[in-house]
Protein backbone atom coordinates (compact mmCIF):
# COMPACT_ATOMS: atom_id res chain seq x y z
CA UNK A 1 0.00 0.00 0.00
CA UNK A 2 1.49 3.58 -1.05
CA UNK A 3 0.92 6.78 -0.10
CA UNK A 4 0.03 7.85 -3.86
CA UNK A 5 -2.52 5.20 -3.97
CA UNK A 6 -3.80 6.86 -0.09
CA UNK A 7 -4.06 10.10 -1.72
CA UNK A 8 -5.71 8.72 -5.11
CA UNK A 9 -8.09 7.05 -3.11
CA UNK A 10 -9.09 10.06 -1.20
CA UNK A 11 -9.81 12.38 -4.14
CA UNK A 12 -12.12 9.97 -6.14
CA UNK A 13 -13.95 9.13 -2.74
CA UNK A 14 -14.56 13.27 -2.37
CA UNK A 15 -15.28 14.45 -6.01
CA UNK A 16 -16.87 10.92 -6.63
CA UNK A 17 -15.75 10.95 -10.42
CA UNK A 18 -12.43 9.50 -11.39
CA UNK A 19 -11.92 12.11 -14.45
CA UNK A 20 -12.60 15.54 -11.90
CA UNK A 21 -9.68 13.71 -9.34
CA UNK A 22 -7.45 12.96 -12.45
CA UNK A 23 -8.00 17.03 -13.38
CA UNK A 24 -7.75 18.23 -9.54
CA UNK A 25 -3.90 15.69 -9.64
CA UNK A 26 -2.73 16.17 -13.27
CA UNK A 27 -2.84 12.87 -13.53
CA UNK A 28 -3.67 10.55 -15.65
CA UNK A 29 -7.19 8.88 -15.53
CA UNK A 30 -6.03 5.97 -16.62
CA UNK A 31 -3.47 6.19 -14.06
CA UNK A 32 -5.62 6.66 -11.21
CA UNK A 33 -8.02 3.83 -12.63
CA UNK A 34 -5.21 1.70 -12.13
CA UNK A 35 -3.81 2.29 -8.34
CA UNK A 36 -6.97 2.23 -7.65
CA UNK A 37 -7.68 -1.37 -9.00
CA UNK A 38 -4.47 -2.21 -7.15
CA UNK A 39 -5.39 -1.15 -3.74
CA UNK A 40 -8.63 -3.06 -3.85
CA UNK A 41 -6.55 -6.37 -5.17
CA UNK A 42 -3.94 -5.64 -1.98
CA UNK A 43 -7.26 -5.04 0.51
CA UNK A 44 -9.36 -7.78 -1.03
CA UNK A 45 -12.56 -5.41 -1.07
CA UNK A 46 -14.63 -3.24 -3.49
CA UNK A 47 -14.10 0.39 -2.29
CA UNK A 48 -16.19 1.59 -5.10
CA UNK A 49 -19.22 1.31 -7.29
CA UNK A 50 -20.59 2.68 -10.07
CA UNK A 51 -23.75 4.65 -10.74
CA UNK A 52 -24.59 5.84 -13.57
CA UNK A 53 -21.25 8.13 -14.72
CA UNK A 54 -20.33 8.74 -11.13
CA UNK A 55 -18.66 6.48 -8.40
CA UNK A 56 -20.03 5.69 -5.35
CA UNK A 57 -17.81 4.15 -1.90
CA UNK A 58 -18.91 1.16 -0.79
CA UNK A 59 -19.99 0.78 2.70
CA UNK A 60 -16.87 -0.98 3.38
CA UNK A 61 -15.25 2.03 1.21
CA UNK A 62 -16.82 4.60 3.63
CA UNK A 63 -15.47 2.85 6.40
CA UNK A 64 -11.95 2.83 5.18
CA UNK A 65 -12.30 6.89 4.25
CA UNK A 66 -12.34 7.47 7.96
CA UNK A 67 -9.33 5.55 9.00
CA UNK A 68 -7.45 6.61 5.67
CA UNK A 69 -8.29 10.65 6.46
CA UNK A 70 -7.01 9.67 10.05
CA UNK A 71 -3.89 8.50 9.13
CA UNK A 72 -2.88 10.70 5.99
CA UNK A 73 -3.79 13.76 9.06
CA UNK A 74 -0.80 12.12 10.81
CA UNK A 75 1.62 11.21 8.28
CA UNK A 76 0.93 15.48 7.12
CA UNK A 77 1.80 16.37 10.90
CA UNK A 78 4.30 14.44 11.21
CA UNK A 79 6.06 16.08 7.84
CA UNK A 80 5.41 19.49 9.20
CA UNK A 81 7.15 18.70 12.76
CA UNK A 82 10.28 17.65 10.90
CA UNK A 83 10.37 20.10 8.27
CA UNK A 84 9.64 22.45 11.19
CA UNK A 85 12.26 21.27 13.63
CA UNK A 86 14.60 21.38 10.01
CA UNK A 87 14.27 25.42 10.26
CA UNK A 88 11.39 26.15 12.74
CA UNK A 89 11.41 30.27 11.77
CA UNK A 90 9.92 28.75 8.13
CA UNK A 91 6.33 26.83 9.33
CA UNK A 92 3.19 27.64 8.42
CA UNK A 93 0.24 28.15 11.16
CA UNK A 94 -3.26 26.71 10.18
CA UNK A 95 -5.68 29.19 12.12
CA UNK A 96 -9.13 29.32 12.19
CA UNK A 97 -11.06 32.67 13.07
CA UNK A 98 -14.81 33.58 12.55
CA UNK A 99 -16.88 36.15 11.30
CA UNK A 100 -16.95 38.62 14.17
CA UNK A 101 -12.87 38.92 14.39
CA UNK A 102 -11.82 38.92 10.68
CA UNK A 103 -11.75 42.77 10.31
CA UNK A 104 -9.71 43.72 12.88
CA UNK A 105 -8.64 41.31 15.75
CA UNK A 106 -7.26 38.86 12.75
CA UNK A 107 -5.15 41.05 10.61
CA UNK A 108 -3.46 42.95 13.37
CA UNK A 109 -2.01 40.02 15.58
CA UNK A 110 -1.17 38.16 11.98
CA UNK A 111 0.44 41.54 10.88
CA UNK A 112 2.39 42.03 14.02
CA UNK A 113 3.65 38.36 14.06
CA UNK A 114 4.98 38.69 10.41
CA UNK A 115 6.58 41.67 11.46
CA UNK A 116 8.88 39.80 13.84
CA UNK A 117 8.79 35.97 11.96
CA UNK A 118 8.83 37.10 8.24
CA UNK A 119 9.21 33.81 6.68
CA UNK A 120 6.39 31.96 8.96
CA UNK A 121 3.53 31.01 6.24
CA UNK A 122 -0.33 31.43 7.34
CA UNK A 123 -3.19 28.86 6.16
CA UNK A 124 -6.19 30.63 7.51
CA UNK A 125 -9.60 29.14 7.57
CA UNK A 126 -13.14 30.96 8.30
CA UNK A 127 -16.06 28.62 10.32
CA UNK A 128 -18.68 28.73 12.57
CA UNK A 129 -17.92 28.52 16.44
CA UNK A 130 -18.83 24.90 16.31
CA UNK A 131 -17.00 24.10 13.35
CA UNK A 132 -13.81 25.79 14.48
CA UNK A 133 -13.54 23.58 17.68
CA UNK A 134 -13.86 20.57 16.22
CA UNK A 135 -11.32 21.40 13.29
CA UNK A 136 -8.87 22.16 16.36
CA UNK A 137 -9.66 19.10 17.78
CA UNK A 138 -9.32 16.84 14.86
CA UNK A 139 -6.22 18.48 13.40
CA UNK A 140 -7.42 20.55 10.70
CA UNK A 141 -5.97 23.45 12.10
CA UNK A 142 -3.50 24.18 14.48
CA UNK A 143 -5.34 27.34 16.57
CA UNK A 144 -8.63 29.06 16.19
CA UNK A 145 -9.74 32.75 17.63
CA UNK A 146 -13.19 32.96 18.83
CA UNK A 147 -15.51 33.85 21.21
CA UNK A 148 -16.79 32.75 23.97
CA UNK A 149 -13.93 30.85 24.54
CA UNK A 150 -15.25 27.39 25.14
CA UNK A 151 -14.82 25.79 28.82
CA UNK A 152 -16.43 22.24 28.63
CA UNK A 153 -14.48 20.72 26.20
CA UNK A 154 -11.50 18.16 27.87
CA UNK A 155 -9.27 17.92 24.64
CA UNK A 156 -9.46 22.02 24.33
CA UNK A 157 -7.18 24.53 25.99
CA UNK A 158 -8.52 28.25 25.90
CA UNK A 159 -7.09 31.50 27.11
CA UNK A 160 -8.96 33.93 27.44
CA UNK A 161 -7.21 37.72 25.80
CA UNK A 162 -10.18 40.27 26.66
CA UNK A 163 -14.15 40.35 27.48
CA UNK A 164 -15.77 42.75 25.43
CA UNK A 165 -19.62 44.19 25.58
CA UNK A 166 -22.48 43.54 23.59
CA UNK A 167 -24.36 46.11 22.07
CA UNK A 168 -27.77 47.41 20.83
CA UNK A 169 -27.83 48.16 17.01
CA UNK A 170 -30.96 49.56 16.17
CA UNK A 171 -31.70 52.43 12.82
CA UNK A 172 -31.26 55.62 13.21
CA UNK A 173 -35.12 56.25 13.44
CA UNK A 174 -35.93 53.46 15.75
CA UNK A 175 -37.52 55.71 19.06
CA UNK A 176 -34.39 54.58 20.99
CA UNK A 177 -31.61 55.51 19.37
CA UNK A 178 -30.98 58.53 21.13
CA UNK A 179 -30.83 56.64 24.31
CA UNK A 180 -27.16 56.94 25.99
CA UNK A 181 -27.84 53.03 26.83
CA UNK A 182 -30.80 50.70 27.34
CA UNK A 183 -32.45 47.86 29.26
CA UNK A 184 -33.09 44.91 27.22
CA UNK A 185 -36.63 44.32 27.68
CA UNK A 186 -36.98 48.24 26.28
CA UNK A 187 -36.55 46.18 23.01
CA UNK A 188 -38.92 43.17 23.40
CA UNK A 189 -41.96 44.52 21.45
CA UNK A 190 -38.50 44.90 18.69
CA UNK A 191 -38.28 42.27 15.55
CA UNK A 192 -34.57 40.99 15.86
CA UNK A 193 -32.55 40.42 12.87
CA UNK A 194 -30.25 37.36 13.78
CA UNK A 195 -28.34 34.53 12.66
CA UNK A 196 -29.41 31.47 11.30
CA UNK A 197 -30.20 28.25 13.75
CA UNK A 198 -26.53 27.20 14.89
CA UNK A 199 -24.38 30.09 15.14
CA UNK A 200 -23.20 31.24 18.04
CA UNK A 201 -24.08 35.01 17.96
CA UNK A 202 -27.45 33.89 17.54
CA UNK A 203 -27.45 31.81 20.77
CA UNK A 204 -25.65 34.70 22.25
CA UNK A 205 -28.63 36.95 21.53
CA UNK A 206 -31.46 35.14 22.08
CA UNK A 207 -30.06 34.00 25.75
CA UNK A 208 -29.62 37.52 26.58
CA UNK A 209 -33.05 38.43 25.66
CA UNK A 210 -34.28 35.41 27.83
CA UNK A 211 -31.87 36.94 30.72
CA UNK A 212 -33.81 40.07 30.27
CA UNK A 213 -37.46 38.44 30.58
CA UNK A 214 -38.89 38.05 27.10
CA UNK A 215 -38.05 35.95 23.76
CA UNK A 216 -37.07 37.98 20.96
CA UNK A 217 -39.23 38.15 18.10
CA UNK A 218 -36.80 37.14 14.70
CA UNK A 219 -38.37 37.99 11.97
CA UNK A 220 -35.18 38.32 9.41
CA UNK A 221 -31.90 35.80 9.37
CA UNK A 222 -28.74 37.10 7.62
CA UNK A 223 -25.57 34.18 7.30
CA UNK A 224 -23.23 37.39 7.79
CA UNK A 225 -22.24 40.17 9.74
CA UNK A 226 -22.37 42.69 6.45
CA UNK A 227 -25.97 41.36 6.03
CA UNK A 228 -27.24 41.53 9.30
CA UNK A 229 -26.08 44.76 9.49
CA UNK A 230 -27.31 46.26 6.20
CA UNK A 231 -30.68 44.97 7.37
CA UNK A 232 -30.95 46.75 10.49
CA UNK A 233 -29.68 49.68 8.38
CA UNK A 234 -32.79 49.09 6.45
CA UNK A 235 -35.00 48.99 8.87
CA UNK A 236 -35.45 45.66 9.47
CA UNK A 237 -35.24 45.03 13.11
CA UNK A 238 -32.86 45.44 15.87
CA UNK A 239 -30.01 43.09 16.62
CA UNK A 240 -27.49 42.64 19.72
CA UNK A 241 -23.33 41.97 18.62
CA UNK A 242 -20.17 41.73 20.20
CA UNK A 243 -17.97 45.66 20.32
CA UNK A 244 -15.75 43.62 17.96
CA UNK A 245 -17.87 43.60 15.12
CA UNK A 246 -17.77 47.39 14.97
CA UNK A 247 -14.10 47.50 14.41
CA UNK A 248 -13.57 51.47 14.00
CA UNK A 249 -16.98 52.83 13.02
CA UNK A 250 -20.57 51.90 13.35
CA UNK A 251 -22.78 50.72 9.68
CA UNK A 252 -24.48 54.26 8.09
CA UNK A 253 -28.14 55.05 9.38
CA UNK A 254 -27.82 52.53 12.37
CA UNK A 255 -27.40 53.52 16.18
CA UNK A 256 -24.89 51.27 18.37
CA UNK A 257 -26.44 51.65 21.64
CA UNK A 258 -24.57 50.17 25.28
CA UNK A 259 -27.00 47.67 26.87
CA UNK A 260 -27.00 49.00 30.45
CA UNK A 261 -29.08 45.39 32.14
CA UNK A 262 -28.28 42.98 31.83
CA UNK A 263 -24.59 43.38 31.63
CA UNK A 264 -23.87 40.92 28.51
CA UNK A 265 -20.59 40.53 27.27
CA UNK A 266 -18.53 37.65 26.20
CA UNK A 267 -14.61 36.43 26.26
CA UNK A 268 -12.76 36.46 23.24
CA UNK A 269 -9.97 34.26 23.02
CA UNK A 270 -7.35 31.93 21.20
CA UNK A 271 -8.18 28.01 21.82
CA UNK A 272 -5.51 24.97 21.10
CA UNK A 273 -5.35 20.90 21.63
CA UNK A 274 -4.25 19.85 25.02
CA UNK A 275 -3.40 16.36 23.70
CA UNK A 276 -0.86 17.31 21.24
CA UNK A 277 2.04 19.41 20.91
CA UNK A 278 2.56 22.29 18.54
CA UNK A 279 4.09 22.76 15.79
CA UNK A 280 7.23 25.63 16.45
CA UNK A 281 5.86 28.15 14.20
CA UNK A 282 1.93 27.31 15.55
CA UNK A 283 3.09 27.59 18.93
CA UNK A 284 5.06 30.81 18.77
CA UNK A 285 1.95 32.19 17.68
CA UNK A 286 0.29 30.98 20.28
CA UNK A 287 2.63 32.57 22.72
CA UNK A 288 2.76 36.16 20.77
CA UNK A 289 -0.98 36.57 20.46
CA UNK A 290 -0.89 36.02 24.64
CA UNK A 291 1.62 38.22 25.14
CA UNK A 292 0.13 40.77 22.57
CA UNK A 293 -2.92 41.24 24.49
CA UNK A 294 -1.30 40.82 28.22
CA UNK A 295 0.10 44.85 28.05
CA UNK A 296 -3.04 46.74 29.55
CA UNK A 297 -0.41 49.47 30.92
CA UNK A 298 0.84 50.03 27.47
CA UNK A 299 -2.84 50.01 25.77
CA UNK A 300 -4.23 52.55 28.44
CA UNK A 301 -1.59 54.77 27.68
CA UNK A 302 -2.33 54.52 24.07
CA UNK A 303 -5.65 55.41 24.54
CA UNK A 304 -5.19 57.97 27.01
CA UNK A 305 -2.58 60.13 25.04
CA UNK A 306 -3.11 59.43 21.52
CA UNK A 307 -7.18 59.11 21.63
CA UNK A 308 -7.65 61.98 24.17
CA UNK A 309 -10.13 60.01 26.23
CA UNK A 310 -10.76 60.94 29.91
CA UNK A 311 -9.92 59.13 32.62
CA UNK A 312 -13.15 59.34 34.50
CA UNK A 313 -13.40 59.92 38.00
CA UNK A 314 -16.23 58.22 39.90
CA UNK A 315 -18.25 60.00 43.04
CA UNK A 316 -15.82 58.03 45.35
CA UNK A 317 -13.12 59.77 44.07
CA UNK A 318 -12.23 56.21 42.34
CA UNK A 319 -10.62 56.30 39.26
CA UNK A 320 -12.50 54.39 36.47
CA UNK A 321 -11.02 52.89 32.68
CA UNK A 322 -12.73 52.46 29.85
CA UNK A 323 -13.96 49.05 28.84
CA UNK A 324 -10.97 46.66 28.70
CA UNK A 325 -12.53 45.56 25.26
CA UNK A 326 -12.33 49.69 24.18
CA UNK A 327 -8.61 49.70 25.34
CA UNK A 328 -7.54 46.25 23.00
CA UNK A 329 -9.56 47.53 19.84
CA UNK A 330 -8.18 51.11 20.18
CA UNK A 331 -4.80 49.29 20.61
CA UNK A 332 -5.59 47.27 17.69
CA UNK A 333 -6.30 50.26 15.57
CA UNK A 334 -3.35 52.60 16.72
CA UNK A 335 -1.14 49.52 15.49
CA UNK A 336 -2.29 49.20 12.36
CA UNK A 337 -2.10 53.09 12.09
CA UNK A 338 1.28 53.65 13.29
CA UNK A 339 2.17 49.84 11.29
CA UNK A 340 0.95 51.57 7.63
CA UNK A 341 2.60 54.85 8.72
CA UNK A 342 5.78 53.22 8.51
CA UNK A 343 5.47 51.50 5.41
CA UNK A 344 4.45 54.81 3.69
CA UNK A 345 7.63 56.47 5.17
Amino acid sequence: MELRQLRYFMEVAEREHVSEAADYLHVAQSAISRQIANLEEELNVTLFEREGRNIKLTPIGKEFLIHVKTAMKAIDYAKEQIDEYLDPHRGTVKIGFPTSLASQLLPTVVSAFKEEYPHVEFLLRQGSYKFLIEAVRNRDIDLALLGPVPTNFPDIAGNILFTEKIYALVPLNHPLAKQKTVHLIDLRNDQFVLFPEGFVLRKMAIDSCKQAGFAPLVSTEGEDLDAIKGLVSAGMGVTLLPESTFAETTPRFTVKIPIEFPQVKRTVGIIKPKNRELAPSAQDFYEFVIQFFSKEVRVFFVYVFYFNIQVKINPNGIQTLPDQSQLCFSYLYFFRVSQAARKNN
